[in-house]
């Protein structure tokens, strides 16, 4: 391990990724002391530091650690960590701090030879990601959901679990709604048990997604109204029927 190119595994207790989780890590395969994509980690990391307004390390300087220590693990996982750096205490980050990175090492999984023909078996966890626009596609350092996500089984045989987020439905029946229009929207609509398929905005479906959309048995509505007004729309035919009031059955104007 190293810890800010030294060789070493000790952090300060003031060390914001620590701390907060106030940092980002890319995980890279090592194979016959070949990092794989090397420059697309670094690149996205640099994307990811830049984002969360940590100064990223150099590609040089990392490179060079990188090669250091492939000579002694040609074989393996590495981890790469890049945090804001230590700093006093209260969730504002100070200025002008060093931000610090760190390496690790690990060995292969052995996984069995089975799960590449047969698959592997799936947790559906209960658990909802949280929706944080500022924070979607960035692999930070707060990884509590998915700590918590995996702690809902102990069954040997499963190895993972699928998480879905806030929006998505334990029950069959819902409908769809999506500014989308290609076939992945049927294929996701198949394989999470809606019952049809709202494309909104006055969008019209590829060809492709109606001849899926005909297949599967699946009903495509077309709607001009936005996410938002949709949604609104919905909410109050819904809350007519909870109180039994006789109303409309479909969005007017769709």
């Amino acid at each position: 391990m190293l810890v800010n190119g030294v060789p070493g595994n000790l952090i300060s207790i003031r060390d914001r990724g620590l701390l907060y989780g106030d940092g980002v890590f890319r995980t890279l395969r090592v194979e016959q002391g070949q990092p794989l994509h090397w420059p697309l980690h670094y690149q996205k990391i640099q994307h990811d530091c830049n984002a969360l307004g940590i100064a990223c390390p150099g590609y040089a300087r990392l490179s060079e650690e990188l090669a250091g220590l492939l000579a002694d693990h040609p074989d393996g996982v590495f981890k790469l960590i890049v945090t804001r750096g230590q700093a006093t205490r209260g969730y504002a980050p100070a200025h002008h701090v060093t931000p610090g990175h760190f390496w690790d090492v690990a060995p292969m999984p052995e996984y069995p030879a089975s799960w590449a023909v047969q698959g592997v078996t799936l947790a559906l966890c209960e658990l909802r990601l949280a929706q944080q626009p500022r924070l979607a596609g960035i692999k930070h350092l707060n990884r509590l959901e998915n700590v918590l996500a995996a702690s809902e089984w102990q069954d040997s045989e499963v190895p993972e679990g699928l998480l879905s987020d806030i929006l998505g439905l334990g029950k069959e029946g819902y409908a769809l709604l999506t500014g989308l229009t290609n076939t992945q929207v049927i294929q996701t609509a198949e394989i999470t048990n809606a019952c049809c398929v709202v494309i909104l905005n006055g969008k019209q479906p590829h060809k492709g997604a109606v001849a899926m959309a005909r297949r599967h048995g699946m009903p495509l509505v077309l709607s001009r109204y936005s996410m938002f007004e949709a949604c609104c729309r919905l909410s109050r035919l819904l809350e007519r029927g909870r109180a039994g009031a006789k109303g409309p059955t479909s969005l007017a104007g769709t």
